[in-house]
Order: structure tokens, then C-alpha cells, then sequence
């Protein structure tokens, strides 16, 4: 099983230093600490071990060092930055990890992306040596790039000459579309297998800035000065220490404690059951003080971060995750009051923007999501953010014949209007009502009340509102019809419909990633007997197939 879960005593792959305003992350990996014995990670190159740690380092620093307002990412070896993905992994592993592998990588950098955009924590790559596909990929993600003027030092991203594939964590939308390469210069730059150095590497925009060795680390420490005079980060604020989650793994389930995780394999669902707060949210003066690490949303976006990446990783063949969630939807909507009521707070802007990237993870992942909706449930607020990430919603109309319950009922709060936005960069009311603004004016005006079932519908904020004698089996033909399809189509048809509207840079690269990877990697120029991803090192060259069809 792969776990997500490290800290910073754990590390065997990052060196993490922080001196006031500047932290320094830098990358030492070591070769024999990658997921499997059969490969090395040389040359700074890196597998799935790498990227969990250096994830775990970018939420700290995000969460526990908030006087950090520049971080410089380089690497501790000599005269090589990072070599990118580790081959050797990737011809071992199958189809369905490297394109895993793929999706979280990029997830990592949009991270670091986010905490330049959303949180005024900026990353400055100071390449020392040799910049390799997803090394330089890495580089992409940071707000400022200068490298070593030494003769030998380039950035490259050589998959289509040496791989047969393509830069799979986003390696050519951020060159266009971020750094804003000209067109016929990033197409030589990436059908080139020794990159571009020096000179050359500034005036096409690959990089920011050469200098000598020498002068490396003192460029890159003047352009973080620079950052933390702009940057809102507190210098004098008390970070808040991530503690290591509280679960338990069972045959058949994965326990939190504020969410459940049920597995039913023979039907390939998993169903997610989210608890509401027990507690009544901190209020008064001391409310900010009060946060630590059980604050019931950070605690909750931990552990629906922690298993959605389980999930992905561990359970491949659970097609459809099922969302439910149990408690009092007034006790949601208190606590995203506190939120809204202190975003002007470093640490609860963190807590909403890491809720706004686990929500973004859970619809780019390649699972069918279904949200049910009955007597009991507390699908408000931002637990409702989960029914409008769904693919389908079911909402039970009225109550069970002999049971003394409340009608099922939902309920938008502040959440829903603006802080957890889509990665097209909308809300999901925005991206529901497409084009049409009267709606959400409308639903703005609901905000508060407790909606049911036919006035939901009505709303169009649930699609499906079978009664009790109807519920049942609607729901179970639905969840069966589900995995009667093609997997493959379902992934392909769900990425499409989920990103209605503008595109952005993340769209772009997750619905490339999705047709790309899943279809280059699977071809035999890539991956057959005769192709490069599998005679890499080899000392054979491959042999391409040359239809384009």
C-alpha cells in the first residue's frame, strides 16, 4: 500500500531550512529510496516517494511557517538540479500508476502555484546543473527561474526524442501558456535531446536569469527579498504543527475521524461518509487562537485529501465513489461562518484554500462521484460543494414509511458563492448555471434556509429526487449501470462535462494529461516491445511506428 502520509523526521529525499523570511527546499535524493528496490533514483531523478515528501513539505511551509514569504528550490548535489521522472520507473510500472504518478505531480506544483497566487508565498528555482524533463517541469511551477552560466547547464525536455512520450506534469502548457515561449521556439526547445543553456535560455524565456556559480544562491536570495517585501505573509505569526492524521485501515474500510471510508469491491463503489462537527465552532475574541489541528475543516480536508489519493492509488479498480454525509447541517454552516468571517486571517485563508484544492483534486480524479442525499444528512455549505462536484446528485423525496425523521434538506451558505472556485476558475453554481447569472442571484438570496427535495429540484441544485418507493432502486440501477460502461469512456466523458466554460491553465493540463498520457503511454512507440520508453538505458534504439493515425 502507498501511503501519503510523511513528515519532515521522515524525509529521505528534501532538505528543509527556513531563516525568518526565506526558506531554502532542497532536493537530495536518495537512490535507494524510491517505492521499489528495482531502480535507483540517480541523478536527482525522482519517483512517486519524492513528490509525496516534497507535497508534505509544500503544505507545511503553507501551514506551519507563516513568517516564510520566498521559498528557493534547488537541489543539494553537485552540478545536477534534477534529472525529472525516474525511466527506469516508469517502463516498470503499469499504465494506470504513471498516469497516477502524473496527475499528483502536477497537483504538487499547482500546490506551489497556489501559494504564490493564494497565499504571497513565492518560489524561486536556482538551477545549479543539469535540468531535465520533470526537473525542469518543477522549475515551470516556481515564480522565477535562474540558473547556472557555466558552459554545461541547460533545461531540457527531451521526452519526444528520447521517451516516445511527452512531458507529462505540464511541462508543455506551462512553457506557452506561463512562461509564454514563442510557439516555433518551444518546438525546437522540445524535440531537442540537450536543451538550451546560457544566453539563449533568457532571451527565449526558458529561464529568468544566469550567472556564475558563485553567484547562484546570492541571485536567488536577493529575488526572495524582493518577493518577501511584496508578499502579505505575517513575519510574526504562530504557525499551526500538522499533525500526523488519525485513521485506521480495516479489510473493507478506511476510518477517520471525521470521515469514513467503505469499500464494496464486488460493485466497485466506495462510500465516502463525512461526519459533522460534533463540537460547536470557537467563538469570542479567542476564536482564532482556539484553531489547531482538529479545527473540524482543516481536519476534514486532511482526511478527504488523504483519501482521495488512497483511493487513486490503492483501490484502482472502485470506479464510482459515493458521497454521504450524517450530522446537523447548522453546525456545517456555523463553521463556515467562522471561516467567512475571518478570511482576512492568514491561517483561515490556508484552511479555505487547501478545502479549494482538495475539492479541485476530487474532480480531476478519474472516479464516477455520486452524492446522496437523505433524512440525516448535512449537505450544506461546503459539504454541499461536494453534491456540486458530483457528477449526480440524488436527493430523497420526503421521508421513510416508520421512521420518526426530518425531511432530507440542504442549505448554501458563503462557501458556495466565491472562496472554493473550480479550477476553470468559477464557482460550481457558476459552472452549473453557465452563462446565466439570474440563478445565482436567485440562490444568493436562499443562503441560510433549509431547501427540500422538490424545491431543490426546482433550484436546479439536485437532478434526481426519487420518493421512498422509488429511492432504492433508482439509486442501486444508477450505481450498477455505472460500472457497466467502459472505464475508459467514463474518464473521458467525465473530464469533458466537469470543466464547462473558460479554460485555464489547469484545465489545459489535466484534460491533456487525461487524453495525452492515457493515450501515449499506452502506445507501442512508447510502451511495446520495440518502444523507447521500454529500451531506454538499453543501448537499442526503438523502432516507431510512423502513422500519425
Amino acid at each position: 500500500m502507498i501511503d501519503f502520509q510523511t513528515s519532515p523526521d521522515r524525509y529521505r529525499h528534501w532538505k528543509l531550512t527556513s531563516d525568518g523570511r526565506v526558506a531554502i527546499l532542497a532536493m537530495d535524493v536518495d537512490e535507494r529510496g524510491g517505492l521499489s528496490p528495482e531502480y535507483e533514483l540517480k541523478l536527482n531523478s525522482y519517483d512517486l516517494a519524492v513528490d509525496i515528501e516534497l507535497y508534505d513539505a509544500v503544505q507545511r511551509l503553507r501551514f506551519e511557517h507563516p513568517e516564510v514569504a520566498a521559498v528557493i528550490l534547488t537541489s543539494a548535489k553537485e552540478r545536477v538540479f534534477c534529472a525529472g521522472a525516474n525511466i527506469r520507473m516508469l517502463g516498470l510500472a503499469d499504465h494506470g500508476f504513471k498516469v497516477n504518478f502524473c496527475k499528483f505531480t502536477n497537483e504538487t506544483r499547482n500546490a506551489i502555484e497556489d501559494a504564490s497566487v493564494s497565499s504571497g508565498q513565492h518560489y524561486i528555482a536556482a538551477i545549479n546543473g543539469s535540468c531535465a524533463g520533470g526537473g525542469y517541469e518543477l522549475a515551470l511551477a516556481t515564480d522565477y527561474i535562474v540558473m547556472v552560466d557555466d558552459g554545461n547547464t541547460s533545461v531540457s525536455l527531451p521526452e519526444l526524442p528520447l521517451l516516445g512520450v511527452l512531458p507529462g506534469t505540464g511541462g508543455l502548457t506551462r512553457l506557452v501558456d506561463k512562461r509564454k515561449v514563442r510557439s516555433d521556439r518551444a518546438d525546437f526547445f522540445c524535440t531537442t535531446e540537450e536543451g538550451v543553456r546560457g544566453k539563449r535560455a533568457v532571451d527565449w524565456g526558458l529561464v529568468d536569469a544566469v550567472v556564475s556559480r558563485g553567484q547562484l544562491m546570492e541571485a536567488a536570495k536577493s529575488k526572495a527579498r524582493e518577493f518577501c517585501r511584496q508578499s502579505p505573509r505575517p513575519a510574526d505569526a504562530q504557525g499551526l504543527t500538522l499533525l500526523p492524521l488519525t485513521r485506521r485501515f480495516e479489510p473493507d474500510r478506511v476510518l477517520y475521524s471525521n470521515l469514513s471510508v467503505e469499500l464494496d469491491r464486488s460493485r466497485g463503489l466506495a462510500h465516502l461518509v463525512i461526519r459533522a462537527p460534533q463540537a460547536e465552532p470557537p467563538s469570542g475574541p479567542g476564536v482564532l487562537s482556539s484553531i489547531d489541528h482538529s479545527f473540524w475543516p482543516l481536519a476534514l480536508a486532511r482526511e478527504l485529501d488523504d483519501a482521495i489519493l488512497h483511493l487513486r492509488f490503492n483501490e484502482e479498480r472502485i470506479g464510482t465513489w459515493v458521497f454521504q454525509t450524517v450530522g446537523d447541517g447548522k453546525r456545517v454552516a456555523q463553521y463556515d461562518q467562522v471561516l467567512l468571517d475571518n478570511l482576512d486571517n492568514w491561517l483561515v485563508r490556508e484552511i479555505v484554500h487547501y478545502l479549494k484544492r482538495v475539492l479541485k483534486r476530487l474532480e480531476i480524479s478519474s472516479r464516477s462521484l455520486f452524492a446522496l442525499i437523505e433524512p440525516g444528512s448535512c449537505f450544506a455549505g461546503t459539504l454541499f460543494e461536494l453534491a456540486l462536484a458530483s457528477d449526480r446528485a440524488y436527493m430523497l423525496d420526503g421521508i421513510r414509511e416508520g421512521r420518526e425523521e426530518q425531511a432530507a434538506q440542504i442549505s448554501l451558505t458563503g462557501m458556495n458563492f466565491g472562496p472554493l472556485p473550480k479550477s476553470n476558475g468559477l464557482t460550481r453554481l457558476e459552472s452549473r448555471f453557465l452563462g446565466d447569472p439570474a440563478p445565482i442571484e436567485m440562490l444568493s438570496h436562499q443562503t441560510g434556509q433549509e431547501i427540500e427535495a422538490r424545491r431543490a429540484a426546482e433550484l436546479g441544485l439536485v437532478g434526481f429526487t426519487p420518493d421512498e418507493i422509488d429511492w432504492d432502486d433508482e439509486v442501486r440501477l444508477a450505481l450498477e449501470g455505472r460500472s457497466a460502461f467502459s472505464s475508459d469512456a467514463l474518464t473521458g466523458l467525465e473530464a469533458s462535462l466537469r470543466f464547462a466554460g473558460p479554460e485555464t491553465l489547469e484545465t489545459k493540463i489535466f484534460g491533456r494529461l487525461s487524453a495525452w498520457q492515457n493515450w501515449i503511454f499506452q502506445r507501442p512507440n512508447a510502451t511495446g516491445e520495440h518502444g523507447a520508453l521500454k529500451l531506454y538505458g538499453s543501448g537499442r534504439r526503438p523502432i516507431f511506428d510512423p502513422r500519425r493515425v
